[in-house]
This record gives structure tokens, sequence and C-alpha cells, in this order.
């Protein structure tokens, strides 16, 4: 068996039913369809369900139940009633009950914290892994940065290198064409020289550079016709 303590249910009478309603009912029309009322439908409610279930699954609908069920029957048959509200206070149960209640209480808190303590622990260790995987990620995008900076510093010093050869050759050739160029005007105009009054010139300057003194008694005798040099010239 279980009791409660006390229900308290907030009604009013609307005025334009107060004369129906006590012509019908009396001045204690509130003990017909209130308090005897509500003392019924506790008892099928109560019958309806487990002591679980009332005392603790279901407690906090018991209000509401009570509520609708009482202004059902207002309606019908006592329209001028308005229930606002019904507030059941907890049930009295057996001390060895109520202890067993609050043992599973205890138990299924317990079991609650330890569900809880693993929801934490998994989402710890999920956020770690997501920790994890972002550094992954980060240090892989690092050193592909770093990869590919040296592939470019590598690429650029490459072509750096690739420029400096080609204007190293492009100076080089550029020198053997000039050297090329200046030998062969050079010999272009050292062609043009080669005329039988320069080669007469030139021999003339050398006999002349060339002219040495002797003393003694006999003397060379030297004997210089320039046409038969200029005849030797022309035919060497």
């Amino acid at each position: 068996m279980i009791s409660f303590d006390k229900i308290e249910v907030v009604n009013r009478l609307n005025k334009d039913f107060v004369y129906e309603t006590l012509l019908n009912y009396g001045v204690h029309y509130d003990k017909t369809w209130i308090y005897d009322k509500i003392h019924h439908e506790i008892n099928q409610f109560c019958s309806a369900h487990s002591l679980q279930q009332v005392y603790i699954d279901m407690f906090d609908q018991i209000d509401e139940t009570m509520k609708e069920a009482i202004q059902r029957d207002c309606t019908r048959y006592a329209p001028g009633i308005e229930i606002i509200s019904v507030r059941v206070t907890k049930p009295n149960i057996p001390v060895s009950i109520r202890r067993n209640f609050e043992l599973m209480e205890e138990e299924r808190t317990k079991a609650l914290i330890a569900i809880e303590r693993q929801k934490v622990a998994e989402k710890e260790a999920e956020t770690q892994k997501k920790i994890a995987l972002s550094e992954a990620e980060k240090n892989a995008l690092v050193s592909k940065i770093l990869m590919q900076q040296m592939l470019t510093e590598k690429d650029s010093s490459k072509r750096q290198q690739q420029i400096d050869n080609e204007m190293f050759l492009a100076r080089e050739r550029a020198l053997a064409d000039a050297n090329y160029y200046r030998i062969t005007k050079e010999a272009e105009a050292n062609k043009l020289k080669l005329t039988p009054e320069y080669l007469e010139l030139r021999f003339i300057e050398s006999i002349a550079n060339n002219t040495k003194i002797f003393f003694g008694e006999k003397i060379p005798n030297i004997i210089m016709d320039q046409r038969l040099i200029r005849n030797h010239l022309d035919s060497v």
C-alpha cells in the first residue's frame, strides 16, 4: 500500500454556470466532482501501473493525467467547473521498498556516471585523434611546402647555371668571332699591302737597316740593281 499525503486541485466555477451547478449538485459540488473524483482517479492510475512507474518512472506525469481526467468528466456533467491545476505529492512507500529504490537509484546513478565518463573518455580520445590527425596533416603540408621550396630553389639554381653557361658560350663565341674577324681583316690588309712598290720599299728599308761598314785592305763589292730585284720578287 502507498499513500499520498496531499493532493491539491485548483479549480474555478464559471459565474454563468453557478445557478445550474448549485441546483444540480448543491454547494458541495466540489466534493462530488473533485474530492471524490481525485481519489477515484488516483486509485485507477495506481492500479494500472507498477510501483516503479508510480514512484519513479511516471511520477512527473501524474499531475497532468489527473487534471485531464477530472476536467474530462466535469466538462461532460458539470461544464461550469474549470480545473486549473493539480499538484500531487510524492507517495509514501514502505521503508524497505524505498531503500531498495534508493539503492537502485544509486546504482543507476553510478551507471549513468560511468556511461558519462566513458563518453567523456571517448570524446577526449576522439579529440586527441583529431588533434594528432590535424598535426600530422599540418606537418605533411609543411614538408610538402619545404620540398616544393627545395625543388624550386634547385630548379632556379639549375636555370641560373644554364643562363650562366649560355652567357659564357655567347661571350666566348663573340670573342672567337671578333678574333676571327680581326685576323681576317689583318690578312686582307696585309694582302692589300703586298704590292711591288711596298715590297721594294720594305727591301730598301731592310738593306738600309742592315748596312755594314767594312774596314781593311779588301772591301766587298756590292751591286744593287732595283729592276733585277723587282723582277726576282715578281717571279717569286
